[in-house]
């Protein structure tokens, strides 16, 4: 595990229907390390970590749960926390 693994934040916001969309998109790009997805008041109503070859299995509890939210939700902000790709040797 390296020691000064360091990592960035990026924020989208999103309408309640495009939510799982956004989440399959971020996930299928490989390098994030948490999504947190909060409301219109800044409050987190789910937050979920990712690992390294999580597969569909895996992934099939945090989609239904994201599809719940999206009937909930009207706008929110999802905020991906990425793994810098700095491999130094």
């Amino acid at each position: 595990m390296p020691q000064n693994e360091k990592s960035n934040h990026e924020s989208f916001k999103v309408s309640g229907d495009e939510i799982l969309s956004k989440v399959k998109e971020i996930i299928k790009e490989g390098n994030a390390r948490r999504i947190i997805i909060k409301n219109e008041k800044d409050e987190t109503i789910m937050e979920f970590p990712l690992t390294i070859g999580a597969i569909g299995v895996v992934l099939a509890p945090i989609f239904a749960a994201v599809g719940t939210l999206t009937a909930l939700a009207t706008h929110c902000t999802i905020i991906v926390e990425k793994r810098n790709g700095e491999d130094k040797k």
